[in-house]
């Protein structure tokens, strides 16, 4: 179905117009995700502020729920015109986004999403890698995350001995991680794992606490460990550098300004709706439980061993990744702070 609409697309043009009579210019914006999920409020709240600023020269038109854009070949799509703007998923690629896939895995000691995305620009200005695997796009916005937890159906985790035999859902940079404690680590796009779990296909999922409501966990799992898991930042909203570069230039410069805008919105509703999802599992009847401090150190060591490991890894695709890590690791202070650094 998917790459029917795909060929419909590139046959009959699913990308935004412009209005000559009017003068106002439509651009298409495609998310995988329903228009009340945070993401998307961030979204909107983005497509308000380009609009207002461009003072009726421009339109957004969204696209939601996965209509347009695949959760693992969306940079492709964008690229080719599927649709103009779109959340893109690089941690998801099939190929050709190694270092991106890999550097989420570099923010241990990181807590906020401003300090993720300071991480994420001082990591990408370093190496001219992140700029040939987004060749061909325009980003406009960097996306950092809360920080999750282990959320299983029908088994109460308490140490990371409890975990082994666990087939959980796993960002790519902790699939080594979890192996190391005896789990079955899969990788799916977020969309899937709420069926993945009604059917028992999966045992868990590493999310925070606001997939409760916002992807409606809830209602098909019944535990959340709470132990310190790193995340990491990557560009997730962005332009197909065609489109943008038929773009008038006053247009451009509204899309410029809506970087910082966008990317405050999704570090805003992503915040909000941790509280309100912890709350809606509490009535929900999730039990919370705790992993001891020992465990939580000896997950943060194999965590930062594999991190570096991999990193020396993408020596084989032609990529310096260990010059990146030790950026990273240089540039986060004591305090979970970012101050960019060069690697020494």
């Amino acid at each position: 179905m998917r790459a029917a609409i795909f060929t419909l697309c590139l046959l009959a043009g699913c990308g935004g117009t412009a209005d000559i009579d009017s003068g106002v210019i439509e651009l298409v914006y495609a998310s995988p995700y329903s228009p009340n999920h945070p993401f998307s409020l961030a979204d909107r709240d983005w497509m308000a502020f380009v609009e207002r600023e461009a003072a009726g020269r421009l339109r957004i038109r969204p696209s939601w729920s996965g209509a347009l854009l695949s959760s693992d070949q969306s940079m492709i799509e964008l690229r080719h015109g599927v649709a103009d703007i779109g959340l893109i998923t690089p941690i998801y690629a099939k190929g050709g986004a190694h270092l991106l896939r890999t550097q989420t895995g570099f923010y241990s000691g990181v807590r906020t999403v401003g300090n993720q995305v300071a991480l994420y620009r001082c990591m990408a200005e370093q190496s001219p890698e992140f700029a040939a695997e987004l060749a061909g796009l325009e980003v406009l916005a960097v996306q950092g995350g809360n920080l999750p937890g282990l959320l299983t159906r029908n088994t109460p985790v308490h140490s990371l001995a409890d975990m082994e035999g666990l087939r959980i859902r796993a960002p790519t940079e902790l699939l080594p991680v979890l192996r190391e404690f005896g789990v079955d680590p899969v990788s799916m796009p977020m969309g899937e794992v709420y069926s993945a779990l009604a059917k028992g296909i999966i045992d868990g999922v590493i999310a925070p606490t606001d997939t409760f409501l916002s992807l409606h966990f809830a209602e098909v799992a019944h535990y959340y460990a709470e132990f310190e898991v790193p995340r990491g930042a990557y560009p997730a909203r962005a332009m197909g550098t065609r489109k943008w570069n038929s773009l008038p230039g006053d247009i451009r410069d509204v899309l410029l300004r809506g970087v910082p805008v966008w990317e405050q919105a999704l570090a805003e509703r992503t915040l909000a709706a941790v509280t309100t999802g912890a709350e809606y599992g509490r009535a929900q009847g999730i039990t919370l439980t705790a992993i001891p401090p020992e465990d939580q150190r000896r997950f943060a060591e194999t965590y930062e061993r594999y991190a570096r490991r991999t990193a020396e890894a993408l020596d084989a695709y032609g990529i310096d990744g260990l010059s990146v890590y030790q950026a990273a690791k240089a540039s986060i202070t004591d305090t979970g702070t970012v101050e960019c650094r060069r690697a020494p």
